[in-house]
């Protein structure tokens, strides 16, 4: 979706090695012409060891997961040393319980990110980020991905595209 093709851009700017989880060879495809170093399907029962296998056998450092669901409980358990797992969201549907012995065992931080909360409660550290994507925004380095632009009287395949995670790039609703 949009919010991953935006992490695995703004990864690499940050000089990152980044590994896309998706569900379909379709989205894949689209995470590595994006930029994706590498990639794993995620619906595979040994997706696991697959990404073990793309980050050397040392695990993620950092996951970046705006799906949730059981795949981030099992994300988790893949982590890094000391990695840091970043939640934005729960396209899923579901949230995810995770097992406090998990960030004991791992030494892995568990953190919740909404844009919202950061502009209110920390306004310099917004600045801060919004300055940076505005800059590379400017220059041609980020890239905003438009999937697909749906009619306004088409919002509810808009909608039905959205909640069946079918989504390339972020969608569109134009009105007018």
């Amino acid at each position: 979706g949009g919010t991953g093709i935006a992490a695995i851009q703004v990864g690499k700017l940050l000089g990152a090695r980044v590994v896309a989880a998706a569900s379909t060879e379709e989205k894949r495809s689209f995470a590595a012409s994006f930029g994706a170093d590498a990639t794993v399907d995620y619906t595979k029962p040994d997706w696991r060891d697959a990404l073990k296998d793309a980050t050397g056998g040392h695990g993620p450092d950092v996951i970046f997961d705006p799906v949730g669901g059981e795949v981030s409980l099992q994300a988790f358990r893949s982590i890094a040393w000391n990695g840091r797992h970043v939640v934005v969201g729960f396209a899923a549907g579901q949230i995810p319980a995770l097992p406090f012995n998990l960030p004991l065992l791992k030494g892995g931080l568990l953190i919740g990110v909404d844009a919202a909360q950061i502009a209110r409660r920390e306004p310099e550290a917004q600045a801060r980020v919004m300055t940076q994507l505005s800059a590379w925004l400017n220059d041609g380095r980020l890239t905003p991905v438009v999937g697909k632009v749906f009619a306004f009287e088409d919002f509810r395949a808009a909608f039905t595209t959205m909640q069946t995670r079918a989504a390339l790039g972020k969608m569109v609703v134009r009105i007018g």
